[in-house]
């Protein structure tokens, strides 16, 4: 976990239909607009191992992917994460360790290897994991297309969010704050202001204050 002093790490992880991507942006903008340094980034990501990864999605899978993901994830804590972090920013990435420990378990891997090949991720110090009825996840992904092989109906939404409720219980036990949000019925507005008043929740249980540049 991080100090006030080193900045913030902030993962937004949910299943595809939940309004990642949207909330981040709106998410970014709100504490910007506040004054606090942001960073905003992506896993896969955008570097040499999270390409490899985005290439072989469509055509590897199972520990292949997981172990390739779990890379790609370091590598980014080395190059970009950690750097931007511990110089004060709010680091807010879109899919980070609860995505990694619930996309392959559609491909029959199970939680505790997903779990030791992340072992030694840095633990976000807050988790937060969107989610929706599955019959509304389905619908969302019908309308705007599915992204990847993992993001189809109702079933399969069923699954993915029982994952990341056990993703979650993962997290909380490693040390991360844990928000869980329902986007059904949530206007987006509504959530990035629960995420960004746990933001500040965080900062003033710290120490010090974080984000003190313009």
């Amino acid at each position: 976990m991080t100090t006030a002093a080193q900045g913030l790490l902030v993962s937004i992880d949910g299943p595809g239909g939940v309004g990642k991507t949207t909330t981040i942006g709106h998410l970014a903008a709100t504490l910007t607009d506040a004054g606090l340094l942001v960073h905003r980034t992506v896993q896969p990501s955008t570097g040499p191992i999270g390409a490899l990864a985005r290439d072989l999605a469509p055509t590897a899978g199972g520990a292949t992917l997981a172990c390739l993901f779990a890379a790609d994830r370091y590598h980014h804590l080395d190059t970009e994460i950690r750097p931007r972090r511990d110089s004060g920013h709010i680091v807010l990435c879109d899919r980070y360790l609860a995505s990694g420990l619930v996309v392959q378990r559609a491909d029959g891997l199970d939680l505790a290897f997903l779990a030791a090949i992340n072992a030694h991720a840095d633990p976000p110090d807050l988790a937060v994991i969107l989610t929706a009825d599955p019959d509304t996840i389905a619908r969302r992904v019908v309308a705007r297309g599915a992204h990847n092989r993992y993001q189809g109906g109702t079933n399969l939404a069923a699954a993915e969010i029982a994952h990341y409720e056990q993703a979650a219980a993962h997290l909380q036990h490693v040390g991360s704050t844990v928000l869980q949000i329902d986007t059904t019925h949530t206007a987006p507005n509504r959530v990035v202001a629960r995420i960004a008043a746990t933001i500040a929740t965080i900062c003033c249980a710290a120490p010090t204050t974080r984000g003190q540049a313009a």
